[in-house]
């Protein structure tokens, strides 16, 4: 089974408010990309799962509109939320003390499916946190590594929550610019490897008691390759991390994951990704990168079509 995670970020913001969105109703936009998906055979993949990670003032629309169609035409779309608390409600515990916060009980009753946890925005976002506190950790790498290290395990107490919550969930992890390195890529390889299995064991712990080997699927995002202007890493860069991945993973959790190329599954490498045999999946956000930039589903189509072909 492959993996396509779509991550709808904030998609739904439209432009005259700064945002990319053509409509000016969110639920109105969200009824038309899922009505458009089904109509062009979207939900009918055989070997392919489509997850839509959406903002949780949509979930609900989404699910509505998807059960109005046969249930063979919508078997592969799922649909996911973008992140869980680091806290749950619990039987005896706090029952809704959640103001501003998103815990897995409450996505998991709109029949969340999915979670993308750990994505390179969220990371960067509890960083700054971090930062107003204490801003050595923008300077000083030592300072950074510990509040790395503090992110990660943030990142996992969201995770065991989903988990705990039957819920599955895109672990995502990846290297910057600084952690890779200079020099060539031989070289690189030991620095990267390192700031690698760092984040995967602190990220995973603790799920081997959980029997969900099918639950955790892990993202990489080459953190350095991401944005306008930047180069994307080849396939011999990605063939490395994803099998180093799967290695570590294999070794210290005893399962070896399904790894999706997270620096964003596009139509112009879909196929390239795809014959890289270490990689199960990708992560798509936007589909159009000029003129009317934004997020079309006949796009996603295409993207998708490459990739299994």
């Amino acid at each position: 089974m492959k993996q396509i995670f779509v991550n709808l970020k904030r998609f739904e913001i439209p432009k005259s408010l700064g945002g990319i969105c053509q409509k000016d109703d969110p639920k109105e936009w969200i009824e038309w990309i899922v009505g458009e998906c089904v109509s062009l055979g979207i939900g009918r993949y055989e070997a392919v799962e489509v997850c839509f990670l959406l903002q949780e003032n949509l979930l609900i629309t989404a699910r509505e509109k998807l059960a109005g169609y046969a249930v063979n035409d919508t078997k592969s779309i799922k649909i996911g939320c973008q992140g869980v608390f680091r806290e749950n409600a619990a039987k005896g515990g706090n029952f809704g003390a959640f103001t501003t916060n998103r815990p897995a009980a409450a996505v998991s009753n709109m029949d969340c499916k999915w979670t993308i946890i750990g994505h390179s925005e969220e990371r960067r976002d509890k960083l700054g946190i971090i930062a107003h506190y204490d801003p050595t950790v923008l300077r000083e790498e030592q300072a950074r590594n510990t509040a790395n290290a503090a992110v990660d395990k943030l990142i996992n107490e969201e995770l065991l929550c989903a988990l705990d919550a039957q819920m599955k969930a895109l672990v995502c992890i990846g290297e910057t610019a600084e952690e890779k390195g200079e020099g060539s890529f031989e070289e690189q390889q030991p620095g990267i490897e390192a700031v690698l299995k760092a984040q995967l064991l602190r990220s995973l712990a603790g799920i081997e008691a959980k029997q969900c080997h099918e639950a955790v699927v892990i993202g990489y995002e080459p953190i350095w390759a991401i944005g306008p202007g930047k180069t994307p890493p080849g396939a011999e860069y990605i063939s490395f991390v994803s099998a180093y991945i799967k290695q570590v993973v294999k070794e210290n959790f005893g399962f070896e994951p399904a790894v999706v190329y997270g620096g964003g599954l596009k139509e112009e490498n879909a196929g390239t990704i795809s014959k890289i045999g270490s990689i199960d999946g990708g992560l798509v956000a936007l589909t159009k990168f000029t003129g009317e930039i934004g997020f079309y589903p006949e796009d996603l189509k295409i993207i998708i079509d490459k990739y299994i072909e």
